[in-house]
């Protein structure tokens, strides 16, 4: 359970809408519930629903900083689905237009190989034998699903890795946007940082982490460093770390 329960570092800590944070929640209930009572069918299930909207927010990320990439993975679908793909308001959206295998193929624009996405891929084949009438229990007990949410939790976990350079490019166009005070949108470093990188770009806590190892001296000789300064230092106050919380 504790192996499982570090997947919401992953998920994002703000969400566009209030139903897409019922949703998540519910997933959480959903597996917990599930996993307490011995249900681990459906446990799994829950959990794998949590790891594919997971993979959708990376892919969001990933189109936010690497569109033309995005465009390029495109090639083969329809040019209804391609603007449908690229328009898409929420990272659910993609789902509207894309079966669960084909998603995986955009881990390839920050490197993930083949064998690599046949890795993050192959849970789905699981579930879709989970969820059709087959007589068979697949996870009969807790030692069963606990295997598989360890293999789910390394995937996820290789991922991330992966979307460090996309983090980082995120968070430096957020900097870059928001230093100007006469043009940011909230007049406090927390409200703008709260609405215009973790709610607008579904960062996670584990996101946030990558970010405090942001060079600011990359960008020291930008006419607004000291703001941008600012927002760093209470972007690090305010989230502070995964690490930094394990150790208190």
């Amino acid at each position: 359970m504790e192996e499982a329960l570090e997947l919401s570092n992953y998920l994002p800590l703000s969400f566009k809408s209030s139903s897409e944070q019922d949703y998540i929640a519910f997933l959480w209930d959903a597996f917990e519930t599930n996993y307490n009572s011995g249900k681990y069918e459906f446990a799994g299930l829950a959990f794998h629903l949590m790891y594919m909207s997971f993979i959708s927010f990376s892919i969001w990320e990933i189109r936010l900083v690497r569109e033309k990439e995005f465009q390029h993975a495109l090639i083969g679908f329809r040019s209804e689905m391609e603007n449908e793909l690229l328009a898409a308001a929420t990272p659910f959206k993609f789902y509207d237009r894309l079966k669960e295998a084909q998603i995986f193929r955009f881990l390839k624009i920050i490197g993930c190989n083949n064998d690599q996405v046949g890795e993050f891929s192959k849970f789905v084949k699981r579930r879709n034998k989970i969820a059709h009438p087959s007589g068979t229990v697949f996870f009969n007990d807790q030692q069963a699903i606990d295997d598989e949410i360890n293999k789910m939790m390394k995937e996820v976990l290789n991922i991330q890795k992966h979307m460090r350079s996309i983090i980082l490019d995120l968070y430096g166009n957020f900097l870059r946007d928001s230093a100007d005070l006469e043009e940011r949108e909230y007049s406090t470093p927390k409200e703008e940082i709260k609405a215009n990188l973790i709610h607008r770009d579904y960062f996670s806590q584990k996101d946030i982490d990558i970010c405090h190892d942001f060079d600011l001296t990359s960008l020291v000789d930008h006419p607004q460093h000291d703001n941008m300064r600012e927002l760093h230092d209470c972007m690090k106050v305010t989230y502070g770390s995964e690490d930094a919380h394990e150790e208190s």
